[in-house]
């Protein structure tokens, strides 16, 4: 009797071991299928988060179609120059084919988009790369693009620091001939920062790896030269 007792407490331990068994892998699953869905959830909403950022903003007067750069010239063939007011190298760039950019635009033989990216944040406390490339948007709906993106060439603060206030940025301003209050304004309220963070987002979508990166007609030139930025352009047109 014991022995046919003991056989069958042994069955039965052996049922609630099998049945707790289950139980653990349907819990398992459970708990498995609900990370996926939350990790499917949180790649869908960083998706759609990423590409409503990326559509909320406000172009200045003067860009292009895509909103990513500020166009003067209209010339057949197409630069796309891509820079920071905080990079050494395009200032650099600047002093040396600054001119020459502007003579193509000038001359009827260029359509020049620029695109003021942020890119070097890291090495300002201020956020200067953002803050400048802004404010160049308000620049441009002043009708002073150029003359402003210049002047923050020719007063480039040096990289790690706190860079130029926004009150420096309006006094550059208002030198290059914008209204004072308007552009101001502008400057302080912030309008064009979503349009830097486009610019921005777009650049590094495009492969835009390092400032200065000087495009003709999508083909990139590397050589920086006067010389050789117009041999490009005559050899696309």
């Amino acid at each position: 009797m014991s022995s046919r007792k003991g056989r069958k407490d042994a069955a039965r331990v052996v049922r609630e071991q099998l049945a707790q068994e289950r139980r653990r892998k349907r819990t398992l699953w459970v708990s498995v299928a609900a990370v996926f869905v939350l990790v499917i959830a949180g790649f869908t909403g960083w998706a759609v988060f990423s590409e409503q950022r990326s559509d909320e903003f406000t172009p200045p007067p003067g860009a292009d179609d895509t909103g990513t750069g500020i166009v003067f010239g209209s010339g057949p063939v197409t630069i796309d120059l891509y820079e920071d007011y905080l990079c050494p190298a395009c200032k650099q760039f600047q002093e040396v084919s600054g001119e020459t950019i502007d003579q193509l635009a000038d001359e009827g033989k260029a359509r020049v988009v620029f695109h003021p990216v942020a890119y070097l944040n890291r090495f300002s406390t201020t956020e200067y790369s953002t803050r400048a490339s802004a404010a160049t948007g308000c620049a441009s709906a002043g009708g002073k693009f150029r003359e402003f993106s210049e002047a923050l060439f020719v007063q480039q603060p040096p990289e790690n620091g706190a860079q130029l206030s926004n009150d420096q940025l309006i006094d550059i301003g208002a030198a290059a001939g914008l209204d004072r209050d308007t552009f101001g304004t502008c400057v302080r309220d912030g309008t064009y920062l979503s349009w830097t963070e486009h610019v921005t987002e777009q650049a590094s979508r495009s492969e835009i790896t390092g400032t200065p990166t000087i495009l003709v007609n999508g083909e990139q030139v590397n050589n920086w030269s006067p010389e050789s930025i117009r041999a490009a352009v005559e050899a696309a047109g």
